[in-house]
């Protein structure tokens, strides 16, 4: 089965059509960083890392793009409050962000891209914008003509006729029409601003998303996604100015995935309806949190409450006392000479494992494989638990847990099973080696952000002079 993915815009289950070893690019929208990442944030990551980890598995080299929004009104306005530097709000929240995501086996981003680093990029494409007809300035502000892009609308399935009756403008805003949305926004007294060609000011919000997926990924990017919350009006935003600056598609799939729901309510800081991250990892295993968070289907809301989380936990296990069991099966094999070739539940593994790559196939449904490990964790104690297994069979039950264990680590699972030392190892000393070639080049900032990831992972780093050597933090 080749892989398919639904599409938002198109409506559509679609097929993939790059070939394994053709690169792929993934942008998620990431925090605005105000404050403390709460569940939803998570849902939303591991959501786009099941979508990474599959596609890296099959073969693709993927560029995965996770950005920060680090200035905003409501980050300005805590940092007031607070009496500190907008980045000093911005700084701590991302990294409590990385933190919670390396707990939860979220693989580092290739990129984690800020917004006020990214400040010419987002100028100039305002720019070209205005230069094709398709934005203007007005008062020291930028706006984005929605009038002049045909298409609007398309993406979120809203009639613009009907957003324009509903829509208006609102006290000190000078656009031309009441859809216009804003590019570049004047500054006001005392807030952050930097210089531009339409005087100081900082960027809107939707612009910075599309200038900076842009300059990772080029004009056309694989995958976008984030909460469906955001469909409209900012992915509807981002496709709108995106294309009307380059003149082509600027996303071949629409990835959105469902919110996590409170009460039946949307989890969200807006309502002060959430649960922090940090609060749920102080009562549940990391593990548990993630498996129960891809038990839906990325695209399907999910509903958080303890009990479930419970009852999620009690599931996770029997999966780990499967593995574990087939364990004490690996050695009792090799000594007694068996071949897991010759045994019932080697097909039945087979089997399962094929099951398994055609449910995340099937646009990247980890729910449903998730389901075939507890089908092969069943086969695994049925066979380890008969009173006349052979020799045959246990060596099929000591490589059927390899196999349990192989497939739950494509999806972020058995995170203490799979030695993640070494394989954080292994990209900690990539990101090591990008900032050595940094540092080479004078790219000073680039050589902050990376030594900041490298950390973020839980590693010190030694500077030398034949390079720079990372070390676990003890």
């Amino acid at each position: 089965m080749s892989l398919r993915v639904y599409d938002t815009r198109r409506r559509a289950k679609l097929p993939f059509e790059k070939k394994p070893g053709e690169h792929v690019g993934i942008y998620t929208c990431g925090m605005t960083v105000q404050d403390k990442p709460h569940v939803g944030h998570m849902r939303s990551s591991i959501s786009g890392d099941v979508i990474r980890r599959w596609l890296e598995w099959r073969g693709y080299p993927v560029t995965y793009v996770y950005n920060f929004t680090d200035i905003d009104d409501k980050i300005i306005a805590k940092a007031n409050v607070e009496g500190v530097a907008y980045e000093s709000v911005s700084r701590r929240n991302e990294q409590a962000y990385l933190e919670y995501a390396l707990r939860l086996q979220i693989k580092p981003a290739t990129h984690y891209p800020r917004a006020t680093e990214h400040i010419a990029e987002i100028q100039a494409l305002i720019q070209k914008l205005i230069d094709r007809g398709h934005a203007y300035a007005s008062a020291g502000d930028v706006y984005f003509d929605v009038r002049s892009y045909s298409n609007y609308g398309q993406l979120s399935g809203h009639n613009v006729d009907d957003l324009r009756s509903g829509s208006r403008i609102e006290v000190g805003e000078s656009k031309k029409d009441p859809l216009d949305f804003t590019l570049w926004k004047g500054a006001k007294p005392g807030e952050p601003s930097w210089p531009s060609p339409w005087g100081p000011g900082r960027p809107g919000w939707h612009i910075e998303c599309s200038a900076m997926a842009m300059k990772y990924l080029g004009e056309t990017l694989d995958f976008h996604g984030g909460g469906q919350d955001l469909v409209f009006p900012h992915h509807e935003n981002e496709k709108a100015q995106s294309e009307a600056a380059n003149g082509k598609p600027f996303v071949d799939f629409w990835v959105e995935n469902g919110m996590v729901n409170l009460g039946g309510e949307k989890m969200s800081k807006s309502t002060k309806h959430f649960f922090l991250i940090e609060d749920v990892l102080r009562e549940f295993e990391p593990d548990v949190v993630r498996f129960y968070l891809q038990s839906t289907h990325y695209r399907s809301p999910i509903e958080w409450n303890e009990e479930r989380l419970r009852e999620a936990g009690t599931a996770y296990a029997r999966l780990r006392d499967a593995m574990a069991k087939s364990a004490r099966f690996d050695g009792d094999s090799a000594a007694a000479g068996g071949d897991a070739a010759r045994s019932s539940l080697h097909a039945e593994a087979a089997a399962l494992a094929a099951k398994f790559e055609e449910a995340m196939d099937d646009d990247f449904n980890a729910a449903r494989a998730q389901g075939h490990l507890f089908e092969l964790a069943k086969e695994i104690n049925r066979v380890a638990d008969a009173p006349a297994a052979t020799a045959d069979d246990r060596a099929a039950v000591a490589e059927a847990g390899k196999t349990l264990l192989r497939l739950g680590s494509i999806v972020g699972l058995f995170a203490t099973s799979e030695a993640p030392e070494e394989a954080t190892s292994e990209t900690v000393q990539a990101l090591v080696r990008q900032r050595d070639e940094a540092r080479v080049q004078k790219d000073w900032k680039r050589a902050d952000q990376l030594r900041d990831k490298i950390l973020a992972l839980g590693y010190l780093l030694e500077d030398a002079k034949g390079g720079t050597q990372a070390r676990r933090k003890r």
